[in-house]
């Protein structure tokens, strides 16, 4: 099933999968290219781009989580 709407180069950096044409709006994911979209229904393919997404937001607040260590051991040092 094609959706005309490019919406891709709209997004939030939070909706597009690691810079990817994988897109995930609601809980539907889309590939996108700059003129057109088809939805992914293979659940299989769909189950792999929800547990990479998932590990990606982990790395992600995992990284912050450091950073913040980082600053704060920087701002009470000696």
């Amino acid at each position: 099933m094609l959706d005309p709407t490019p919406f891709a180069s709209h997004l939030p950096r939070s909706d597009q999968l690691a810079g990817s044409s994988a897109v995930r709006r609601g809980n539907q994911w889309w590939l996108v290219t700059g003129a057109e979209s088809i939805l992914a229904t293979d659940p299989t393919f769909t189950g792999e781009l929800d547990r990479f997404a998932s590990a990606l937001a982990a790395a992600d607040d995992e990284v912050a989580r450091l950073r913040d260590e980082r600053t704060a051991a920087r701002t009470d040092g000696p």
